[in-house]
Formats: C-alpha cells, structure tokens, sequence
C-alpha cells in the first residue's frame, strides 16, 4: 500500500495502535463540510456527518488491525486520509492469516448494520423525521455511508478489501506469487473502469481513487514478479527455516542493510560480503520470519 505516514498528524493510540491524520483531510474537510451546507439547517450537523464517516472508517480500519494480531501479524498504526483510511498491518504470510486480517474490516461495516439500522427505525417509530428532521436525516445519512463503504470496499480491486480478499482465496490454489499477480492485473481493469466511471460523472475525487489504486496494483505487480523469481529459483537443502520448514533459496535475495549490497546470506554465513556487516538475524524468503543463522538446521 502507497505510505501516507509521512505526512501523517498523531492523534492518539489506542489498543496499541498508533492513530494518525493526514494533513489534507482538514482541506478537504472544509470543501466537502462547506459543499454540503445545504444539506441540514444548522452546519454543525454537516460537521457530525463527516465526523461519523471516519468514525466509521476508523472502526473499520481497527477491524484489520486487531484481526491482524489475532493471528500473530505485525500492526501498529492506521492513517486517515480524505480517501478514508490506510491500517498499516503485515499479518504472517499464509493465506488464513491474510483472509482474516483483511476481511475483519468489512466484518465491523456488516456488525453495524443492524445497529445504525434500528436506530433509525427508532427515529422513525418516535416521530423524528417531524420533530427533529436534522436528527433523523443523519441516522439515514450514516446508515447510507456505512452500507457505501461495505459495498465499495468489497469491490473484487486490488488494493481494495475485496480484491484482497479475492487474492487470499486465491492464494490456497496459486500460491502467494500467482494470486497476487492475478488480482494485480484484474486491478488494472477496475481502475480502467473507475477512470471511466470518474469521467462519466465528472468526478475529481473518483479520479483521484482510481489513481492512488492505480500506483499500489503497480507497486502489487512488481511485487508478485519478485516473488515468482524467488518461488522459481533453486533451494539450498542444506539449510531449512526454523519456522516454515522450507529450505531457503539460492541466490542474491538478502540486502544489506548497511551498504545495499545483494548476496547469498547462506553462502556467507550472514555476513555481507562488501562492507562485512554481520547479521545476528536470517529472514525467510517464505514466511518473513528471522532466526539467527544457527538455527537454520542443515538437513542430512
């Protein structure tokens, strides 16, 4: 996912998540909060809609995060932009681990729906849409943006929740490298479609979407080529992951984190070879998990 977490205002952490702002969510706050005037009798209303959209977006975001350490991932900041929000999580690499991380977010839209649901049927049954019409005509607008981002999200896109989704199931048939390149280049074709979608109802923000979308299916594809290079490559059968049982591949996957030199840590024994930086950890090309270069058993 393209970082946004440079930019990014801290507002608070919660639960172990850092949660942070970025810093054009106030523009386009302003524009959207303004363009709306019209829509109840009092702006402050118009404030508590955008307000409960990200709300909205946050919960939902905490769905991936929690999901994502429920089953053993790394996740420890959510940024919330004006495009919604971005939970910075790395699950193992398994397709289990990954399904649940992602599908926990859209988890947490269908939870509220019987929620902001009833709700509203309660203002209906007590009259509000007369007695208090500002009240009422904001349920009904947080039950639609709920049900929008649900349905929006759940779109078979990469890197939306259902192209993500899409890619995981995947992911028990292809493999990690293959479904990953499927789902990439289906992105590809939803961007062609939300280019046009943003053209036929001249829409800046839509463009915009199909832009940020555009760069991370790029940054997915060339991601998916690398992992076929390392899935395709020969294994070192001499060593065997602590964690994932595989044995690593041969070849220059490791990069020293000194002076950028690719090499084979197996043949080095973890010690690069230009600037002889010495690694106490080993990565797995395969599961992501480190161990030191002992523990790496030679298979017999």
């Amino acid at each position: 996912m393209i970082g946004l977490r440079g930019s990014a205002i801290r507002l608070f952490q919660f639960a172990g998540v850092d949660v942070s702002l970025h810093w054009s969510w106030f523009l386009v706050a302003a524009y959207e909060i303004g363009n709306r005037a019209n829509t109840y009798s009092s702006l402050t209303w118009n404030v508590l809609e955008y307000v409960a959209l990200f709300l909205i977006v946050l919960l939902h975001e905490y769905g991936h995060a929690l999901a994502c350490r429920q089953v053993g991932g790394v996740a420890n900041q959510i940024v919330l932009w004006p495009l919604g929000g971005v939970a910075y999580v790395s699950p193992p690499p398994r397709p289990g681990a990954t399904l649940w991380s992602i599908a926990a977010g859209p988890l947490v839209n269908v939870a509220l729906l019987p929620i902001l649901g009833v709700l509203l049927i309660v203002s209906r049954v007590a009259g509000w849409a007369l007695e208090m019409p500002n009240a009422h005509a904001f349920l009904r607008s947080v039950n639609v943006i709920n049900l929008g981002l649900l349905i929006f999200n759940l779109l078979p896109i990469y890197p939306l929740d259902g192209g993500q989704i899409l890619r995981s199931l995947l992911w028990f048939v292809f493999g990690r490298a293959r479904s990953l390149m499927v789902t990439t280049v289906l992105g590809f074709v939803g961007v062609a479609g939300l280019i046009y979608f943003a053209l036929r109802v001249q829409s800046v923000w839509f463009g915009i979407l199909a832009l940020f979308i555009l760069m991370n299916c790029w940054r997915g594809l060339q991601h998916a080529q690398s992992l076929l290079r390392i899935a395709n490559s020969p294994r070192n059968t001499g060593f065997v992951c602590p964690s994932c049982k595989a044995n690593p591949q041969i070849g220059d996957f490791w990069v020293c984190s000194q002076c950028k030199n690719k090499f084979d840590t197996f043949q080095t024994q973890a010690v690069c070879p230009a600037c002889a930086t010495q690694f106490a950890l080993t990565s797995c090309p395969d599961c992501g998990q480190k161990h030191p270069m002992n523990q790496w058993v030679a298979t017999i």
